[in-house]
């Protein structure tokens, strides 16, 4: 088996000997199999013939390569199939059942097609373990816009006096329910290994959203309080927090969780004696969190004022030594500034060279093991591996893969594709 990312040795490659077939598209599902890659699983990503529908999806390099497929797809193998084919669905089909104790194990975010269905598989092969991303539970579909939008999270976003719902541009669900898909399967896989049993595991993008809602207490709120949460800009709920703007236009957030946070953050502003003459004739008490939150306005006109007659440099350089959690706000214009000086400064990124793309600097995993970081890799080419895999995976010999190409059920060589 080619290893992509040529780390079969590394700690940080755990998964190593699992192999994973990935049918798929977007964000969710392609998350949790390159969260998967990166630790070391054979990932192999099933494409249309030309390439999926998320091939081109913007932000776009100059030459047309999506930067978002290729951020999502860093460390796999890639193939092209014909799925509108019968033959084609069944040569997928002997992809998942095959491979072994390495194999038997798929993702998807479709269940359109019944020969690639768990229980197809599963009456194949029983060890399957059968992975699947739905809109809704009851099969329905959706997308995190949709699912922002349903689950009450865009009416508690934006400036307090917008007139409408915010949606993030920060695809929360997809990106928590990515992550759920790769727990769950490992889970799964961890079953198979004790019992020998297969699995199918569903996730639904909107439950993913509820529970969010309901794991941090807010359906709660709702239900026993009779009220209903307020969108409250920058403010963080139930402590003290929010941004501030300094003489020369930088802007930093500041949080205060703790009384210990709060008592740095007066005293390096030089309030702590207003502030407690204020906490006397209010009769409050700073050190309770509520409290700060509660007068979060006038404590946050008290630090406006400071704030602004200090350049970013003079805040940031009080803050420095405190407890205070604050951070300037910066761009990803900023962040790639200095020829990308702080994204270079960062263990997590690597520079790699994307094909279509050319050198930039990437993010491998977060995940730390044993001291040690799994670097990205970069994100396949369309089919790059189609014929690789079939002889690796399935020992289909050169006249079969011929016959293959023949019948277009996987596309021909680059020199024989039509140019138009």
């Amino acid at each position: 088996m080619t290893d992509p990312a040529g780390t079969a040795t590394r700690r940080s490659q755990p998964l190593r000997g699992m192999r994973i077939i990935e049918i798929s598209s977007y964000v969710a599902s392609p998350l949790c199999g390159m969260t998967l890659a990166q630790l070391g699983a054979d990932v192999i990503r099933v494409e249309p013939i030309g390439g999926g529908a998320d091939r081109t999806r913007w932000p776009l390099a100059e030459s047309g390569t999506s930067l978002y497929w290729s951020g999502l797809n860093k460390g796999k193998r890639a193939i092209e199939v014909d799925l509108s084919a019968e033959a084609g669905r069944h040569l997928i089909g002997d992809l998942i059942v095959g491979g072994g104790d390495r194999g038997g194990i798929v993702i998807s975010n479709s269940d359109r097609f019944p020969e690639l269905s768990f229980e197809t598989l599963s009456a194949r092969r029983p060890d399957t373990v059968h992975v699947l991303l739905t809109g809704r539970r009851d099969g329905g579909t959706a997308v995190d816009y949709t699912v922002q939008a349903a689950t009450g999270f865009p009416l508690l976003t934006g400036p307090e006096d917008a007139a409408g719902p915010v949606n993030s541009p920060v695809p929360a669900w997809d990106l928590t329910a990515g992550l759920y898909l790769a727990v769950g399967l490992l889970a799964a896989e961890r079953h198979r290994l004790l019992t020998g049993e297969g699995q199918r595991l569903r996730v639904a993008l909107e439950d993913v959203a509820l529970a969010a809602a309901g794991n941090l207490g807010y359906l709660a709120e709702a239900q026993l309080n009779g009220t209903s949460r307020e969108r409250d800009g920058n403010h963080v709920y139930g402590t003290f927090g929010r941004d501030f703007a300094t003489a020369d236009g930088g802007r930093l957030m500041i949080v205060a969780l703790t009384a210990r946070h709060s008592r740095d953050l007066f005293a390096a502003t030089g309030l702590t004696g207003v502030v407690a003459a204020l906490s006397e004739a209010l009769g409050v008490d700073f050190d309770q969190e509520a409290e700060r939150y509660r007068h979060r306005r006038v404590l946050g006109e008290l630090l406006a004022g400071w704030f602004e007659t200090r350049t970013l440099a003079e805040a940031e350089e009080a803050l420095r030594t405190t407890r205070v959690l604050w951070s300037p706000y910066l761009s990803f214009a900023d962040l790639v500034a200095d020829d990308a000086r702080l994204l270079r400064d960062s263990p997590l990124m690597e520079e790699i060279a994307q094909p279509g793309v050319g050198r930039h600097w990437a993010p491998g995993s977060p995940l730390v093991l044993d001291g040690e970081l799994s670097p990205p890799v970069a994100a396949p080419l369309v089919g790059q591996h189609t014929e690789e895999v079939l002889r690796e995976e399935l020992g289909l010999s050169a006249p079969a893969l011929a016959k293959l190409r023949e019948n277009g059920v996987i596309p021909p060589h680059d020199d024989e594709r039509d140019p138009g």
